[in-house]
C-alpha cells in the first residue's frame, strides 16, 4: 500500500514559506505605497465633495 502521507516530495520550494510582513522592504516601496494611498484617499473623499 502506498504511503500517502509523504508530502515532502510535493514541495515546490526547498526553503520555508515567508509571508509578506516578514519580508524586508525598501524606502522606495514605502513611498510608492504612501502615494497610492494618498491618491486613493483623495479620490474616495475628494470626488464626492466636488459633486
Amino acid at each position: 500500500m502506498a504511503d500517502h502521507h509523504d508530502h515532502d516530495r510535493y514541495r515546490e520550494f526547498e526553503d520555508e514559506r515567508v509571508t509578506s510582513p516578514m519580508q524586508p522592504f525598501t524606502t522606495g516601496q514605502v513611498l510608492t505605497g504612501a502615494v497610492v494611498a494618498a491618491v486613493g484617499i483623495a479620490l474616495a473623499f475628494g470626488l464626492p465633495f466636488l459633486f
